[in-house]
């Protein structure tokens, strides 16, 4: 069980959850829902952020302070505890990772290009680093990238909160009844839970084209797909991605142990 539970998030004795789409830095629109979130929670309510917490936008700090406070917020209530609130991992915040270790990279020139060009500066920007730097850094050779993604991580714990957070980000969500699962991005519906990988932030594919259960969950609810088609629920699935971060709305829903969603907020 312990090892389930670094890799996924599992929500006891959910009565609902609210699942909340992509922010991508975004720290306007999460305080905005966070806001009337506040307002619509019940007793037993749970609460998953479906990933891509950081990237794209231009406050990705401010957006991860907001997320620390609503915490507290939502912790203070009777009978909380610390598993009633899942982070998933997104794209955004597996390059995060790999960004950290780019001194480990075959080619660490491309492979900071790509990074850029998906939306990481302004991740960089959010820790005191201009995107141009890392370009030059990744030219440098092994040793001067170690001593830079060193510097990074110092700048990023230097901010109370900010590491332990990206740190405590999991693969997936699921209720312990085996009812709801949610996810960053999509699912490869021929592979078992246990074997997704990071097909949970870059397979959305197949996703919406789903026609039937997988692994005996009611619902599949995602945070992220490329189009952005804003709130669009399926028998089988919910997608919850306004474009938030990139001039759309933020989108959260709320969810029954049956599948069925019950309320939602956009901003």
């Amino acid at each position: 069980m312990e090892a389930k539970r670094q890799k996924f998030a599992i929500l006891r004795a959910s009565r609902r959850v609210w699942a909340i789409g992509s922010i991508h830095g975004d720290s306007r629109r999460i305080e905005a829902l966070h806001h009337a979130l506040g307002a619509r929670l019940q007793f037993g309510d749970r609460l998953v952020y479906l990933g891509n917490i950081i990237g794209w936008g231009d406050d990705v700090r401010g957006t991860l302070d907001e997320l620390l406070l609503f915490r507290r917020e939502f912790l203070a209530q009777p009978f909380s505890i610390v598993e009633d609130i899942a982070y998933l991992r997104g794209s955004q915040e597996e390059m995060w990772q790999k960004l950290l270790q780019l001194q480990f990279a075959a080619d660490p020139r491309a492979v900071m290009e790509w990074m850029l060009g998906q939306g990481v500066g302004a991740t960089l920007a959010a820790y005191g680093v201009p995107p141009e730097e890392g370009l030059r850094k990744a030219r440098s050779g092994p040793m001067h990238i170690t001593r830079w993604t060193g510097e990074l991580r110092q700048a990023m714990r230097a901010v109370p909160g900010h590491a332990e957070l990206l740190g405590a980000v999991r693969r997936a969500a699921y209720t312990d009844d085996g009812a709801l699962l949610f996810v960053n991005a999509g699912i490869d519906p021929s592979r078992p839970l246990e074997a997704q990988k990071d097909s949970f932030w870059w397979g959305y594919g197949r996703f919406s084209a789903m026609t039937e259960t997988f692994g005996g969950f009611r619902c599949v609810v995602r945070g992220f797909a490329p189009e952005h088609p804003g709130l669009e629920v399926g028998d089988f699935t919910a997608t919850l991605d306004g474009g938030c971060g990139f001039g759309g709305p933020l989108i959260a829903a709320c969810f029954l142990p049956s599948g069925e969603m019950v309320d939602h907020i956009s901003v």
